[in-house]
């Protein structure tokens, strides 16, 4: 049988008693603010990701010339250099994969704030590949500092991260979070009735 932890006093109950033995509280097992905690974390990450594709992700000096790429100018620029494998990597990484990671945890959250009659498999199979991407999605910040660790030559050349490094980094930390913090049991809670695909 499963438990509980009492959210006033912390005290383990098995689940299906109704208040807390220690301070008397209602037990619930389920995290109320879930949708409002999702939502923060993700409204954090969207305001971290407009900087880090509007300032330089790389800042690469060569012989006293020093030369600022965005995420978007960087992957032009392999693009221009017929290096459209690693060009589709970067975007695919930087761009698809974070904007498709805000929608799907703005979906989610919108679906399940009301009742819904989605598949719950379908919704749950969403969440799931949301929270596996997540970890997959620092790709970007991995490059520039591999990079900057090895392209350090003083004078002839060297390679620094720009602020949308950091950005970049923020925008995926807060919707991980943002993923984590969204209760995925909300899902069948708001469930009504059938779903469409039943």
């Amino acid at each position: 049988m499963g438990q509980v932890v009492c959210r006033s006093c912390g005290q383990i109950s098995p689940m299906n008693q109704q208040r807390c033995a220690r301070c008397g509280e209602r037990l619930v097992s389920r995290d109320t603010h879930s949708l409002q905690k999702a939502w923060a974390w993700w409204l954090a990450g969207l305001i971290a990701y407009i900087p880090a594709n509007l300032y330089p992700m790389l800042r690469t000096t060569q012989m006293f010339h020093t030369k600022e790429s965005t995420i978007v100018g960087g992957v032009i620029e392999l693009m221009h250099h017929h290096a459209y494998g690693i060009a589709g990597i970067v975007f695919f990484a930087s761009v698809v994969i974070p904007v498709g990671k805000f929608l799907a945890i703005a979906y989610l959250a919108i679906l399940t704030a009301r009742a819904h009659r989605m598949d719950p498999h379908r919704l749950l199979w969403l969440y799931e590949i949301v929270e596996f991407i997540g970890r997959w999605s620092m790709i970007d910040v991995f490059v520039v500092a591999i990079l900057t660790a090895l392209v350090q030559f003083d004078v002839l050349a060297t390679i620094n991260p720009g602020i949308a490094a950091v950005c970049f980094a923020l925008s995926v930390i807060f919707t991980m979070l943002a993923a984590q913090s969204f209760d995925s049991r909300r899902i069948w809670d708001q469930l009504r009735g059938p779903s469409v695909h039943d």
